[in-house]
Protein backbone atom coordinates (compact mmCIF):
# COMPACT_ATOMS: atom_id res chain seq x y z
CA UNK A 1 0.00 0.00 0.00
CA UNK A 2 1.56 3.67 -0.83
CA UNK A 3 2.47 5.77 2.26
CA UNK A 4 3.01 9.10 1.58
CA UNK A 5 4.12 11.37 4.71
CA UNK A 6 4.49 15.06 4.84
CA UNK A 7 6.45 17.09 7.42
CA UNK A 8 9.65 18.86 8.37
CA UNK A 9 13.18 17.91 6.96
CA UNK A 10 15.80 19.63 8.99
CA UNK A 11 19.57 19.85 10.27
CA UNK A 12 19.66 19.39 13.93
CA UNK A 13 22.27 20.13 16.70
CA UNK A 14 21.84 18.36 19.54
CA UNK A 15 23.94 18.15 23.02
CA UNK A 16 22.90 15.21 25.72
CA UNK A 17 25.32 14.55 28.69
CA UNK A 18 26.71 11.85 25.96
CA UNK A 19 28.00 13.54 23.23
CA UNK A 20 26.90 16.39 20.22
CA UNK A 21 25.92 16.58 17.09
CA UNK A 22 26.18 19.61 15.06
CA UNK A 23 23.90 19.50 11.91
CA UNK A 24 22.82 16.28 11.89
CA UNK A 25 20.01 14.97 9.26
CA UNK A 26 16.10 15.45 11.26
CA UNK A 27 13.26 16.56 11.09
CA UNK A 28 9.84 14.88 11.76
CA UNK A 29 9.40 13.41 7.94
CA UNK A 30 13.26 12.30 7.90
CA UNK A 31 12.62 10.19 10.85
CA UNK A 32 9.04 9.18 9.61
CA UNK A 33 9.90 8.11 6.07
CA UNK A 34 13.37 6.55 7.19
CA UNK A 35 11.91 4.18 10.01
CA UNK A 36 8.84 3.16 7.48
CA UNK A 37 11.50 2.28 4.97
CA UNK A 38 12.22 -0.94 6.75
CA UNK A 39 8.64 -1.94 5.79
CA UNK A 40 8.19 -0.74 2.47
CA UNK A 41 8.30 2.40 0.44
CA UNK A 42 7.43 6.14 1.34
CA UNK A 43 6.78 9.12 -0.32
CA UNK A 44 8.34 12.32 1.44
CA UNK A 45 6.93 15.83 0.84
CA UNK A 46 8.74 18.46 2.47
CA UNK A 47 11.30 21.34 1.65
CA UNK A 48 14.97 21.98 2.37
CA UNK A 49 16.94 24.64 1.31
CA UNK A 50 20.37 25.27 -0.85
CA UNK A 51 22.67 23.65 1.89
CA UNK A 52 21.34 20.85 2.36
CA UNK A 53 24.44 18.02 1.85
CA UNK A 54 23.20 16.25 -0.99
CA UNK A 55 24.47 12.81 0.90
CA UNK A 56 21.21 12.72 3.24
CA UNK A 57 19.06 13.12 -0.48
CA UNK A 58 21.36 10.37 -1.06
CA UNK A 59 20.77 8.23 2.07
CA UNK A 60 16.91 8.78 1.95
CA UNK A 61 17.10 7.82 -1.56
CA UNK A 62 18.94 4.47 -0.24
CA UNK A 63 16.20 3.73 2.25
CA UNK A 64 13.58 3.17 -0.52
CA UNK A 65 12.16 6.87 0.21
CA UNK A 66 10.75 8.69 -3.06
CA UNK A 67 11.82 12.15 -3.08
CA UNK A 68 9.57 13.32 -5.82
CA UNK A 69 7.86 15.47 -3.55
CA UNK A 70 11.28 17.06 -1.59
CA UNK A 71 11.37 20.75 -2.56
CA UNK A 72 14.75 22.37 -2.62
CA UNK A 73 14.33 26.40 -2.23
CA UNK A 74 16.83 29.48 -2.06
CA UNK A 75 18.17 30.21 1.33
CA UNK A 76 18.58 27.67 4.44
CA UNK A 77 17.43 24.68 5.64
CA UNK A 78 15.50 24.41 8.69
CA UNK A 79 17.46 24.24 12.18
CA UNK A 80 16.94 23.53 15.47
CA UNK A 81 19.55 23.48 18.28
CA UNK A 82 18.78 21.54 21.65
CA UNK A 83 20.33 20.19 24.71
CA UNK A 84 19.05 17.31 26.84
CA UNK A 85 19.37 16.88 30.59
CA UNK A 86 21.08 13.56 31.67
CA UNK A 87 17.63 11.83 32.04
CA UNK A 88 16.88 12.95 28.42
CA UNK A 89 13.32 13.27 29.22
CA UNK A 90 13.81 16.93 29.21
CA UNK A 91 14.63 18.87 26.52
CA UNK A 92 15.90 23.01 25.92
CA UNK A 93 15.71 24.66 22.49
CA UNK A 94 18.51 26.60 22.27
CA UNK A 95 17.88 28.53 18.64
CA UNK A 96 15.36 27.36 16.35
CA UNK A 97 15.67 28.87 12.62
CA UNK A 98 12.55 27.85 10.52
CA UNK A 99 14.35 29.19 6.94
CA UNK A 100 12.76 28.42 4.29
CA UNK A 101 10.30 26.13 6.14
CA UNK A 102 8.67 29.05 7.40
CA UNK A 103 7.09 29.54 3.95
CA UNK A 104 6.49 25.81 3.24
CA UNK A 105 3.37 25.18 1.21
CA UNK A 106 3.06 21.52 0.90
CA UNK A 107 2.23 20.58 -2.37
CA UNK A 108 2.05 16.63 -3.68
CA UNK A 109 2.77 15.50 -6.94
CA UNK A 110 0.02 14.69 -8.77
CA UNK A 111 0.74 11.01 -9.18
CA UNK A 112 0.94 11.12 -5.48
CA UNK A 113 -2.68 12.44 -5.01
CA UNK A 114 -4.39 8.95 -4.53
CA UNK A 115 -2.21 7.17 -1.78
CA UNK A 116 -3.30 4.58 0.49
CA UNK A 117 -2.42 5.88 4.01
CA UNK A 118 -1.19 9.74 4.61
CA UNK A 119 0.76 10.47 7.27
CA UNK A 120 0.53 14.36 8.44
CA UNK A 121 3.74 15.23 10.42
CA UNK A 122 3.55 17.64 13.02
CA UNK A 123 2.93 21.14 10.93
CA UNK A 124 0.50 24.08 10.94
CA UNK A 125 -3.22 22.31 11.38
CA UNK A 126 -3.60 24.68 8.33
CA UNK A 127 -1.32 23.02 6.50
CA UNK A 128 -2.71 19.57 7.42
CA UNK A 129 -5.95 20.51 5.20
CA UNK A 130 -4.34 21.75 2.51
CA UNK A 131 -2.73 18.30 2.18
CA UNK A 132 -5.82 16.53 2.70
CA UNK A 133 -7.43 18.74 0.37
CA UNK A 134 -5.31 17.39 -2.20
CA UNK A 135 -5.88 13.85 -2.31
CA UNK A 136 -9.04 11.75 -2.86
CA UNK A 137 -10.04 9.77 0.64
CA UNK A 138 -7.26 7.35 1.60
CA UNK A 139 -7.85 4.49 3.52
CA UNK A 140 -6.15 6.41 6.68
CA UNK A 141 -5.51 9.56 7.49
CA UNK A 142 -3.40 9.79 11.06
CA UNK A 143 -1.53 13.47 12.19
CA UNK A 144 0.55 14.07 14.95
CA UNK A 145 0.40 17.49 16.53
CA UNK A 146 1.79 19.42 19.30
CA UNK A 147 1.08 21.87 22.19
CA UNK A 148 1.96 24.62 20.25
CA UNK A 149 -0.48 24.10 18.06
CA UNK A 150 -2.71 23.50 20.62
CA UNK A 151 -2.52 26.51 22.45
CA UNK A 152 -1.87 28.75 19.42
CA UNK A 153 -4.33 27.24 16.91
CA UNK A 154 -7.24 25.45 18.59
CA UNK A 155 -10.13 25.93 16.19
CA UNK A 156 -7.89 25.45 13.30
CA UNK A 157 -6.77 21.96 14.88
CA UNK A 158 -10.10 20.74 16.36
CA UNK A 159 -11.23 21.69 12.17
CA UNK A 160 -8.49 19.50 11.25
CA UNK A 161 -9.07 16.68 13.94
CA UNK A 162 -12.81 15.85 11.77
CA UNK A 163 -10.81 15.28 9.03
CA UNK A 164 -8.29 13.02 11.03
CA UNK A 165 -8.87 8.68 10.97
CA UNK A 166 -5.88 8.22 13.74
CA UNK A 167 -4.05 10.74 15.92
CA UNK A 168 -0.94 10.37 17.48
CA UNK A 169 0.52 12.93 20.55
CA UNK A 170 2.21 12.85 23.80
CA UNK A 171 0.16 12.20 27.45
CA UNK A 172 1.04 15.62 28.33
CA UNK A 173 -0.48 16.89 24.93
CA UNK A 174 -3.34 14.34 25.01
CA UNK A 175 -4.37 16.10 28.69
CA UNK A 176 -4.21 19.25 27.16
CA UNK A 177 -6.05 19.08 24.00
CA UNK A 178 -8.68 17.35 26.05
CA UNK A 179 -8.70 19.72 28.97
CA UNK A 180 -8.31 16.27 31.52
CA UNK A 181 -5.81 15.39 33.45
CA UNK A 182 -6.24 11.85 33.85
CA UNK A 183 -5.27 10.18 30.69
CA UNK A 184 -7.89 7.76 30.04
CA UNK A 185 -10.39 10.07 30.16
CA UNK A 186 -8.36 12.52 28.13
CA UNK A 187 -8.61 9.84 25.35
CA UNK A 188 -12.08 9.45 25.83
CA UNK A 189 -12.60 13.24 25.47
CA UNK A 190 -10.42 13.41 22.24
CA UNK A 191 -12.23 10.27 20.40
CA UNK A 192 -15.27 12.21 19.97
CA UNK A 193 -13.39 15.25 18.07
CA UNK A 194 -12.96 13.02 14.88
CA UNK A 195 -10.23 10.25 14.81
CA UNK A 196 -11.53 7.04 15.21
CA UNK A 197 -8.45 5.75 17.25
CA UNK A 198 -5.67 7.72 19.18
CA UNK A 199 -2.12 6.80 19.85
CA UNK A 200 -0.59 8.36 23.18
CA UNK A 201 2.93 8.32 23.02
CA UNK A 202 4.43 7.85 26.31
CA UNK A 203 8.63 7.84 26.09
CA UNK A 204 10.34 5.48 28.33
CA UNK A 205 7.07 4.32 29.59
CA UNK A 206 5.39 3.01 26.14
CA UNK A 207 2.42 3.60 24.30
CA UNK A 208 -1.10 3.26 24.40
CA UNK A 209 -3.98 2.98 22.14
CA UNK A 210 -7.02 3.99 22.33
CA UNK A 211 -10.30 2.91 19.56
CA UNK A 212 -13.92 3.14 20.48
CA UNK A 213 -13.99 0.77 23.95
CA UNK A 214 -10.46 -0.93 23.44
CA UNK A 215 -7.76 -0.03 24.71
CA UNK A 216 -4.08 -1.63 24.69
CA UNK A 217 -1.21 -0.80 26.28
CA UNK A 218 2.75 -1.56 25.50
CA UNK A 219 5.70 -1.16 27.10
CA UNK A 220 8.73 0.21 26.47
CA UNK A 221 12.20 -1.86 25.20
CA UNK A 222 14.50 -1.57 28.18
CA UNK A 223 17.38 -0.11 27.34
CA UNK A 224 20.53 0.07 28.60
CA UNK A 225 21.67 2.66 27.17
CA UNK A 226 20.18 5.90 24.97
CA UNK A 227 22.36 8.56 23.47
CA UNK A 228 19.78 10.72 21.36
CA UNK A 229 15.75 10.86 22.50
CA UNK A 230 15.34 13.18 19.24
CA UNK A 231 13.14 11.96 16.83
CA UNK A 232 11.94 8.91 18.72
CA UNK A 233 8.23 10.02 18.73
CA UNK A 234 8.19 10.31 14.88
CA UNK A 235 10.25 7.08 14.24
CA UNK A 236 7.89 4.89 16.40
CA UNK A 237 4.99 6.64 13.77
CA UNK A 238 6.86 5.42 10.85
CA UNK A 239 7.03 2.41 12.38
CA UNK A 240 3.60 2.49 12.93
CA UNK A 241 2.43 3.38 9.90
CA UNK A 242 4.88 1.60 7.75
CA UNK A 243 3.72 -1.60 9.11
CA UNK A 244 0.17 -1.05 8.37
CA UNK A 245 0.93 -0.23 5.15
CA UNK A 246 2.77 -3.85 4.46
CA UNK A 247 -0.20 -5.50 5.86
CA UNK A 248 -2.77 -3.65 4.43
CA UNK A 249 -4.84 -4.37 7.29
CA UNK A 250 -6.27 -2.32 9.98
CA UNK A 251 -8.14 -4.66 12.14
CA UNK A 252 -7.48 -4.56 16.42
CA UNK A 253 -5.09 -7.42 16.03
CA UNK A 254 -2.73 -6.10 13.73
CA UNK A 255 -3.07 -2.20 15.38
CA UNK A 256 -1.53 -4.02 18.40
CA UNK A 257 1.22 -5.07 16.65
CA UNK A 258 2.02 -1.88 14.69
CA UNK A 259 1.87 -0.34 18.23
CA UNK A 260 4.54 -2.95 19.27
CA UNK A 261 6.78 -2.42 16.25
CA UNK A 262 6.55 1.10 16.49
CA UNK A 263 7.86 0.96 20.13
CA UNK A 264 10.61 -1.43 18.63
CA UNK A 265 11.50 1.31 15.71
CA UNK A 266 11.93 4.00 18.79
CA UNK A 267 14.02 2.02 20.99
CA UNK A 268 16.50 1.39 18.09
CA UNK A 269 16.73 5.04 17.10
CA UNK A 270 17.67 6.46 20.30
CA UNK A 271 20.82 4.32 20.74
CA UNK A 272 22.85 6.59 18.74
CA UNK A 273 22.89 10.08 17.34
CA UNK A 274 20.26 11.20 14.58
CA UNK A 275 19.98 8.37 12.47
CA UNK A 276 22.92 6.75 12.60
CA UNK A 277 21.24 3.59 13.94
CA UNK A 278 19.20 3.24 11.32
CA UNK A 279 22.19 3.06 8.87
CA UNK A 280 23.58 0.03 10.15
CA UNK A 281 20.08 -1.37 11.56
CA UNK A 282 19.01 -4.74 9.77
CA UNK A 283 15.71 -6.22 9.64
CA UNK A 284 16.46 -9.43 11.56
CA UNK A 285 17.34 -7.15 14.72
CA UNK A 286 13.73 -5.32 14.40
CA UNK A 287 12.01 -8.98 14.65
CA UNK A 288 14.71 -10.16 17.49
CA UNK A 289 13.48 -6.89 19.67
CA UNK A 290 9.88 -7.57 18.97
CA UNK A 291 10.08 -11.00 20.16
CA UNK A 292 11.91 -9.99 22.95
CA UNK A 293 9.07 -7.61 23.57
CA UNK A 294 6.73 -10.43 23.51
CA UNK A 295 8.94 -12.31 26.00
CA UNK A 296 9.38 -9.71 28.37
CA UNK A 297 5.49 -9.36 29.01
CA UNK A 298 4.71 -13.06 28.54
CA UNK A 299 2.89 -14.37 31.91
CA UNK A 300 -0.05 -16.88 32.81
CA UNK A 301 -3.04 -16.89 34.20
CA UNK A 302 -3.25 -16.55 37.85
CA UNK A 303 -3.99 -19.79 39.66
CA UNK A 304 -7.65 -20.12 40.80
CA UNK A 305 -6.35 -20.31 44.32
CA UNK A 306 -3.97 -17.84 44.26
CA UNK A 307 -5.28 -15.29 45.96
CA UNK A 308 -6.38 -16.08 49.79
Amino acid sequence: MSLVVVGSVALDSVETPFGKREAALGGSATYFSTSASFFGPVRLVGVVGEDFPVEHERFLASRGVDLLGLARHKGETFQWKGRYEYDLNTAHTLDTRLNVFADFRPELPPAWREPDMLFLGNIDPDLQRSVVDQVRRPRLVAADTMNFWISGKRQSLLETLKRVDLLFVNDAEARQLAGESNVVKAARAILTMGPQALVVKRGEHGALYFSGNEVFAAVAYPLPSAFDPTGAGDSFAGGFMGYLARTGRQDGPTMRKAIVVGTVLASFVVEEFSLDRFRTLTPHEIRGRYAEIRRLTHFDELEPDGLA
